[in-house]
């Protein structure tokens, strides 16, 4: 069960709005490589886990993107709040405001909405922390093209500290990889899955 506490991870506080802005930050809100993929990718991975350490792992990293999550979504809702018409249509954002008014939507910068096939979640335990390592770099990267795009101080504080955490998060599944492959057979462990394989494990 999780606790939620009533503010934001680090605060959001964007005094101009910026449509042209919102427009490219919303893919880390619904685009594949986002804080809403990475938080179903770890949280529904951590069900298959077979270690209580990775599972505990994924459990801490889920939720946390969570809290990113809601960021993401208070920066663009700040950035599109009290639009004039004339805003809306220099921005270009009236493809979006025409669907979705200023609703906070999960899609990606493309436009394309948020979808469960960007969920990874394999079941085994080498995939799936391999494909978290990736995730990692996937949204630094992202987040990297979006700190080149925006001049704004109040939306690049609070990206490079999401930035830094996907730096965070990638180390620390480093580490659960290093503990993983130490716990699976040695001789052949990527051939091994602890839940079904009758290998004996390594003393």
């Amino acid at each position: 069960m999780f606790t939620y506490e009533k503010k934001l991870q680090y605060p959001i506080n964007i005094k101009n709005p910026d449509p042209k802005a919102a427009m490219i930050i919303i893919s880390q809100y619904g685009g594949p490589d986002g804080e809403l993929s990475a938080s179903m990718n770890y949280l529904s991975q951590r069900y298959a886990m077979p270690y209580p350490e990775l599972k505990g792992l994924l459990t801490d990293i889920g939720t946390e993107e969570l809290g990113h999550f809601e960021m993401i979504g208070a920066m663009v809702y700040q950035l599109t709040r009290n639009l004039t018409p004339e805003q809306i249509k220099k921005a270009g954002f009236d493809t979006y405001f025409v669907d979705h008014t200023a609703g906070i939507y999960p899609q990606a910068a493309s436009g394309a909405p948020w979808t469960a096939s960007y969920v990874q979640s394999k079941g085994d335990v080498l995939a799936d922390l391999h494909n978290d390592l990736a995730a990692e770099q996937k949204a630094r990267t992202t987040y990297d093209n979006i700190l080149r795009l925006v001049d704004d101080p109040d939306i690049i504080d609070p990206i490079r500290f999401l930035r830094e955490r996907e730096i965070v998060h990638y180390q620390r599944f480093g580490e659960g990889l290093r503990l993983a492959t130490d716990k699976l057979y040695s001789k052949n462990f990527y051939a091994f899955n602890p839940s079904f394989d009758k290998c004996p494990q390594k003393k």
